[in-house]
């Protein structure tokens, strides 16, 4: 499809750009809460990564484009 239609229409085929977002995310999901979990018991990991979760939805919500973009309007 790459050799027949171009990489754009490729990536916008498959939702390419949605994908990179969520690789991105969890990449900063991990560093954020390293590649594994410090707490041993189930209970505890799963407090850890809810907190990491809201965390990174704060982030997320902070990065957002409609926080950081204005409406041009015409006068």
């Amino acid at each position: 499809m790459i050799q027949n239609k171009g990489r754009l229409a490729w990536q916008t085929a498959l939702n390419y750009g949605q994908r990179v977002l969520v690789e991105t995310m969890m990449g900063c999901y991990k560093t954020l809460i390293e590649p594994r979990l410090r707490a041993r018991g189930l209970a505890a990991q799963k407090t850890e990564a809810s907190i990491g979760v809201a965390v990174l939805n704060r982030l997320l919500a902070a990065a957002s484009t409609h926080s950081a973009c204005k409406e041009v309007t015409e006068s």
